[in-house]
């Protein structure tokens, strides 16, 4: 008798319950949502904003199924677009154009499937769109800015020189004066020897009495500018993959834009926050008393209203330094990042600390916000400004080196976020979004039409012809089919892979390559059954012989797809992927699945003549 034991039918059957409900949130719709993030973290800790969201809401009658809020958000879930549409204008005048906030789709999984880590198959930007983010980088005032930063890095060189002379910066030029011309001709001397770079010179120097002005080379605005830019492509990427985004592209477009595409996202607000902003570092010493107002600036404490502190101008060292950085607890439970940085910037932060023993470092965070606002039309406009606050001005009690801590964080959320911004790597230069949008899916809803029903029209075909010409086997073989898409689309939902048309691709193949396996069993059958062996021999026969066939058959084309998957990109992954995990389920469905039901239909009877 052919028969599975009662603990091989349970597996079998755990393991297709388990594909079921992991199934299950794909056949629940989405509803239209909006995700809100704060803009400031400390606004992120009051417990009443959710009080304050509903009773807005309610004033103006905009009607809202549920609110939901985090550490770092709140959610908020509408019926039909018409609600969420009016709550976006609603909550960007409530807050000033403090919130960021975006249009996504929530889904609407019940609540014991999502504790239990249920979720849908997350879909690429070809079958369900995604978010489109059009960011242009600010070359102008990153170039003002290091025009800034080299002009008091000039004059601190020339003092260490005994040569004495003063800067102003614009967004031009650096205009340094002399006391003298002997101190000119020195300066001079010492600036022609140290301007060049890879790209040739960088300033051209003109001269005026005691003034010399230092104007960039139009190589070098260029190299610094493309700098920027790589940077911050880098700086993306980075961040994009913190956030978990599958198949996601960051591109440059044209010489200062970078195009940003999320499919699949749901938390897309807190996406935007990472994603646009401009959290850097800047790490200088505090001014001497005696210092001039020309080498020194003024910054408020972040966490300390009314307060503030004198920093040179002099940037020791950046964000760009940074190698890693992790979120902690000091000894007294206070919120704390831990620093590693590169050799460069360790070299730096010796040098600079070494003979300043005593002295206090301040911390400079950088951050670029934006406030949002939206017209009658609907149409976005954005207010950008940048904030430079002391998070951190600590007493210098040893020489700093490659690894060291940044506290006076107000909470740890914050102590986090600062983390994983720096850890993803800092913008070079600040950024703004010149255009956001929700794109709907790029190869049209026809072709998406005729990819779904290529999968329904080949499923019947197989059906039919399975059950025509396998009878009670084709039966068997069919359930056996089911259940092999149930559980493609419950691992998929449960390891977070991305459908794209190229993946139902893929699932069509799988299709074929299980009808396949099921084919080479029954037709073994045949031929024990034509050998005159004995019904239920020839069925054990037909389902061991031929499995070192299938095998064999099923790890080749799984190679292939490893193969693609790790070569490929965008549309061939989305393929491989799908490949892959339905030859994994297609083997277990076609052997394990298949014989069951075979064992059940024939294995508990005797039967002395069989047709296949």
């Amino acid at each position: 008798m052919n028969k599975y034991k009662v603990w091989q039918i349970a597996l079998i059957y755990s393991v297709l319950v388990f594909g079921v409900i992991f199934a299950l949130p794909n056949f629940f719709p989405t509803k239209p949502a909006i995700q809100i993030a704060f803009g400031d973290s400390l606004r992120a800790a009051n417990t009443n904003i959710v009080n304050d969201l509903s009773s807005e809401l309610k004033n103006k009658n905009v009607t809202f199924t549920e609110i939901e809020f985090e550490e770092n958000s709140a959610k908020i879930i509408f019926e039909d677009v018409a609600d969420q549409l009016a709550a976006r204008r609603v909550l960007s005048s409530y807050s000033d154009g403090e919130f960021i906030i975006a249009l996504n789709s929530e889904p609407s999984t019940p609540e014991w499937l999502n504790s239990i880590g249920g979720k849908p198959i997350n879909l690429g930007l070809d079958l369900a769109g995604g978010i489109h983010f059009l960011l242009e980088v600010d070359t102008n005032r990153y170039s003002a800015e290091r025009l800034s930063s080299e002009g008091a890095s000039i004059i601190d060189e020339l003092s260490t020189r005994n040569i004495n002379a003063n800067y102003i910066s614009s967004n031009e030029s650096i205009n340094i004066t002399f006391r003298n011309f002997n101190d000119l001709s020195s300066g001079r001397d010492y600036l022609d020897q140290n301007n060049f770079t890879t790209s040739g010179a960088k300033y051209n120097i003109l001269q005026n009495n005691n003034d010399l002005k230092l104007q960039y080379t139009d190589n070098y605005l260029s190299e610094i500018v493309d700098y920027a830019v790589e940077q911050n492509l880098v700086a993306l990427r980075n961040r994009v993959n913190e956030l978990g985004v599958s198949e996601p592209i960051v591109q440059r477009e044209g010489k200062g834009r970078i195009v940003v595409e999320l499919p699949g996202v749901q938390d897309s607000a807190s996406a935007k926050k990472i994603i646009g902003k401009t959290a850097n570092l800047e790490f200088r010493l505090e001014a001497r008393p005696t210092d001039s107002f020309l080498r020194k600036e003024k910054f408020n404490y972040k966490n300390s209203s009314g307060t503030s502190a004198f920093l040179e101008k002099v940037v020791i060292i950046t964000g760009d330094n940074v190698t890693n950085a992790q979120s902690s607890f000091d000894e007294s439970g206070r919120p704390q990042v831990n620093i590693n940085l590169d050799i460069d910037g360790g070299r730096s932060m010796q040098n600079a600390t070494k003979d300043n023993i005593g002295r206090r470092l301040g911390v400079v965070l950088v951050e670029e916000k934006t406030r949002t606002f939206f017209d009658e039309n609907d149409n976005v406009s954005q207010e950008s400004f940048t904030e430079k606050n002391v998070i951190s001005n600590a007493t210098i009690q040893a020489a700093l080196g490659t690894a060291f801590r940044i506290t006076g964080l107000s909470s740890s959320y914050e102590a986090s976020e600062l983390a994983l911004l720096l850890r993803a790597g800092a913008l070079a230069a600040p950024m703004k979004f010149v255009e956001e949008q929700t794109i709907g899916p790029t190869l049209g809803q026809d072709n998406i039409d005729k990819g779904l029903n290529s999968v329904i029209v080949g499923f019947i075909l197989v059906f039919i012809f399975m059950l025509i010409r396998y009878k009670l086997f084709g039966f068997a073989a069919n359930i056996a089919l089911i259940s092999n898409l149930i559980l493609v689309t419950a691992i998929m939902s449960l390891v977070g892979a991305t459908l794209t048309l190229p993946g139902i691709a893929g699932i069509v193949l799988t299709v074929g390559m299980a009808v396949d396996a099921n084919v080479l069993i029954f037709a073994r059958i045949s031929e024990e059954l034509k050998a005159n062996v004995e019904v239920q021999s020839a069925i054990k026969n037909g389902f061991s012989k031929a499995f070192s066939t299938i095998i064999d058959a099923n790890i080749t084309t799984l190679l292939v797809a490893v193969i693609l998957y790790s070569i490929g990109t965008g549309p061939i992954k989305g393929f491989a992927v799908t490949l892959s995990i339905g030859i994994i389920t297609s083997v277990f469905t076609a052997i394990f699945v298949t014989r069951s039901l075979v064992n059940f239909i024939y294995g508990y009877r005797q039967i002395k003549d069989l047709k296949v």
